[in-house]
This record gives C-alpha cells, structure tokens and sequence, in this order.
C-alpha cells in the first residue's frame, strides 16, 4: 500500500464519527418513538438489550481489539501470512464463543429476565439471541479492517444495522401494539429489528473481506509464521483482560438496573408496573445520555491500531502525539456535549419524548450529562492503556467505581426523598472516579504524555461559556415563543460561541488536524498555529 493511500489516525476515526453520527440519527428515529409506543414495555426493552449488550461485550469487547491490534503490528512489518493467520484463529474463537452466548440467552431467558427483576423481558430476550452469532462474526470482519486502517466497512455496516433495526423494530412493534399485543410482546418484536439488522449486517462486511481480500499482495513464502496455539494465546493475552474491562461497564450496568428495580420494589414497596414505568423514565432519558460516549468509540477503535503500529515500530513520540491528541479532541468533543445535556435537560425531554414527565425525567439527564463527559475520559483512557499493554489496570479502577455505584443503588435508592435519582448521582461519582483514576495512570506510564491542565482548560473554559449562552438564550427565547424554537435556539447560540471560543482561545493545535484529513489545511484556512 502506498504511502499517500494509508489512513491517518483521524482519518480514520473521522469515517467511523461520521458514520456512527448516521447510525445515532437513525437510532434517535428509533429509540424516541419506542418509548411512546412501548409505554412501560420499554423497561422490558431495555432490560433486554442490557443482557444482550453483557453477551455481546464477553464475546466481541476483547478479541476485535486484540485483532486489529496483532494485524496492525503484522502489516507494519510487512507480513502477510501473519496477518492471514491471526485472522483465521480469531474467526473460530469468535464464533464459538458466539454459539455459546447464543445457549445461553435462547434456553435460559426466563432465569436473565428473573435477575434484572423484570419477568416479561423473557420474549425480548429471546428474540435478540441469534444476534449475538451475527455480531461475533461481524467483530472478527471489522477487527480485521481496522487493524489495516480500514473504518469505512464498519461505518457501512453500522448503518445497515440501524436501518433495518428502525424499519423493521418500529413497523414490528406498532403492528403488534395495534392488532393488541402486550407491550412486553411489542418490546420483542422492536427487538427483532436489530436481529435483522445483524444478519445483513455480518453478510456485507464478509462480501467485503473477500472483495478487499482479492486486492491484497500475498504473503512471502520466507515470512514467520506463528503456531496456531502462539496466535490463540497472544489474542487471549490482549483479549480477556480488555474483554473484563469493557464487560465491566455492561455488568455495572445490569447489576444497577437489577438492584434499582429490585429497590424500587423491595424497600419502597412499589409493584412491578410502578417500578416499570418509572424505570422506563430512566431508560429514556439514558438512550440520549449514551450519545456522547458512542463517539469514543470512533476514537479508540482507530487508537488502539495506531498507537501499537507506532510502538511496532519504536516511535514512541508519533505515539505519545497520537494519545496527547486523542485526550484532547476528547475533551472538545465530550465537555459541550455532556454540559449541553446538563443545562438542557428538562427542554431536551420535552422536545424529544412527549410520553415522559420532563419534571422528573429532565434533572435525571442533568445529572447523567455531566456523567457522560466522565464515561467519555474513561473509554478513551482505558484504550490508551490497553494500546500499551497495560491492560489489566482499567479493570481495577471499574471495579472500585462498580463499587460506588452499587452502593449508591442499594441504600440511596432506598430513600424514599430520593428514590430513582440515587441511580444517576451514582453513575456520576462512579464514572468520575475511574476516569480520574485512568488519567493519573495515563501520566505515569505513556512517556511525553502533555500536561492535563494544557490538555483540558481551554476546553473547559469553552464548555463553561457555551453553558452560559445556552441557559441565557433559553430562558430568554421561552419567555415569547413554544420550548421547540427555544431549544434550537439555545443549541444554535452554544454551537456558535463554542466555536468561536476554541478559536479564540486556540483549543486545538495544528499538531491535532495534522493527524486529519485535509488537516493541514483547516490549519491554514483557520489560522491554526
């Protein structure tokens, strides 16, 4: 591959932004509708989809990492029969582990739905089992092209997804809620669409391995090649480390919606249907709290690649660059967006969910917003550690703020005073530490990693004063015209003076756009030193 032809790191996570802001449109058209057609089935929807998001993390999380971790170091050094065989190993651990996921959602959905406190997720549950197989195939698929710096294949096949997932989840679930289905049988059926959407998904990125597969050289009759139980071990060694960490956010997130559920119930003494409506509430709101974070991923799927061809090689420095700079692109894309969701809350919950009181559904994603800017530090984090090989300490600080979190569901959930808000306030604080926790590790072990303070104030600065336009511009639009103008108003006002405040205040270098398509010049025409 020619030189001028490979991928930037931003490049690269630039298509994967792009497409995920596609996939997160097209879920919004989903996911918003879902609630006011579900109702109180949306708790079993979304009780459902955490079980399935834990299978999907143990299978999938770890080994695509891994994947694209072992083929980027393959290519760099040139050898092409490595990268075949790292591949084909990952092909069948995937699937197996798969298949096994697969058992274990079809015949045991009445015990995973008796966890989570919620018994009618059981069709929902089964519904997305064959998905799991899908998905595991498909990581293997994208695994293998973002290890050569390929995004554009898993930006396509995320969008096929979302399509069929909103086509076929909606028209499912409206038909079954008009013929007078259960709404639990309705969250089922708006379920199916993302099975759907695997199948297609997992046939276009295997057409397009094949396709790319065709275009690439062969590999040197002299090149090493690993044994296959060599290969099986490094991918393990990366693998399952990873996996626990990224599982941990999914088991976090199960065990705080089983235990506020089960408090809900158990100390507060509401029934199933209270507990499930005002749980539905919190689901709602944690569709948009998710929105930020999903951008992260863009960042550390192209990361992870870039960082290890750079340590490959021995270029400590092109690697140090890539974490500064991912920190910082971080922190101008998670601060506005999380503050936007604290200030907004309340207006955002109206425009966006009409079926949802915004009195208690708007300060519930107040306080996730500010908790999304902390999950957003953490992803990132968390990949630069596992891109150096330190990948076991992410798990460690999960732990501790699971820990947190867990206790602030169980006792403060439990105060009538506070009852469901105890669940976001400890998502916060749990958040907040690990990500604080991974920044301090980051300044340890990554060697000319910038100084936090020239990485995160002029962000920060930037945020607060977007913050202050956005309240004003409300409070001011509000009081003469309907919440919708408002709130477009005010996203507007932040959005421009946002703009105009990392340009004046000179928030991103031209070191960060070099690592970006056409970089160079966005530097110049903005004059960008």
């Amino acid at each position: 591959m020619r030189e001028e032809k490979k991928n930037t790191f931003f490049g690269g996570a630039a298509i994967l932004a792009m497409g995920i802001a596609i996939v997160k449109v097209i879920g919004a058209l989903y996911k918003i509708p879902i609630v006011s057609i579900l109702g109180k089935g949306y708790a079993d929807f979304s009780n459902a989809y955490y079980i399935y998001s834990l299978l999907i993390n143990v299978s999938t999380a770890g080994l695509p990492v891994a994947l694209s971790k072992l083929v980027s170091e393959a290519s760099a050094l040139g050898n092409r029969n490595q990268v075949e065989k790292v591949f084909r190993v990952a092909l069948v651990t995937f699937l197996t582990l798969g298949a096994a996921a697969f058992v274990i959602m079809y015949f045991f959905a009445d015990g995973l739905a008796g966890l989570m406190n919620d018994p009618l997720a059981a069709p929902g549950i089964k519904a997305l089992a064959p998905a799991v197989v899908c998905v595991c195939g498909m990581a293997v698929f994208r695994g293998y092209a973002q290890g050569h710096a390929r995004m554009h294949p898993t930006a396509i096949s995320q969008i096929i997804e979302a399509l069929c997932k909103l086509v076929v989840g909606l028209a499912l679930a409206s038909y079954l809620i008009k013929i007078g289905q259960s709404e639990s049988t309705a969250a089922a059926g708006a379920i199916t669409g993302v099975t759907v959407g695997t199948v297609l998904g997992v046939a276009y990125m295997a057409l397009n391995y094949l396709r790319q597969k065709r275009d690439e050289p062969l590999g040197r009759r002299g090149d090493r090649v690993e044994p296959t139980g060599m290969v099986f071990k490094r991918l393990m060694a990366l693998a399952v480390p990873i996996t626990l960490s990224s599982s941990a956010v999914s088991i976090v997130t199960i065990v705080d919606s089983a235990i506020v559920q089960g408090r809900l119930q158990d100390a507060l003494g509401m029934t199933l249907d209270q507990s499930r409506s005002l749980f539905s509430a919190y689901s709602g709101v944690m569709t948009v709290y998710a929105l930020p974070s999903s951008f992260m991923i863009a960042i550390t799927a192209a990361l992870i690649p870039a960082v290890s061809a750079a340590r490959a090689v021995r270029d400590r420095k092109g690697a140090a660059k890539i974490v500064g700079s991912s920190l910082r692109v971080t922190a101008l894309l998670a601060f506005p967006a999380g503050a936007g969701l604290c200030v907004l809350g309340k207006p955002i919950v109206k425009l966006l969910f009409h079926s949802l009181d915004p009195e208690l559904s708007g300060p519930l994603l107040s306080i996730l917003g500010i908790a999304a800017i902390f999950v957003c530090v953490m992803q990132v984090t968390n990949a630069i550690l596992q891109a150096h090989g330190f990948v076991f300490l992410p798990i460690i600080t999960m732990l501790i703020g699971g820990l947190v979190m867990i206790f602030f569901d169980y006792f403060v959930v439990a105060i009538p005073s506070v009852n469901i808000f105890g669940s976001p306030i400890g998502t916060l604080i749990c958040y907040a530490i690990v990500s604080v926790l991974g920044l301090i590790i980051v300044k340890r072990v990554v060697r000319g990693c910038p100084g936090f303070a020239r990485i995160f104030a002029k962000p920060a600065l930037a945020t607060v004063g977007m913050s202050a336009a956005a309240y004003a511009v409300y409070r001011l639009v509000s009081g003469f015209t309907g919440n919708t103008i408002a709130t477009f108003a005010s996203i507007l006002a932040a959005l421009v003076v946002y703009l105009v405040l990392v340009l004046a205040l000179h928030a991103i270098s031209r070191d960060d756009l070099s690592l970006m398509p056409k970089g160079d010049k966005i530097a110049r025409l903005l004059h960008i030193d």
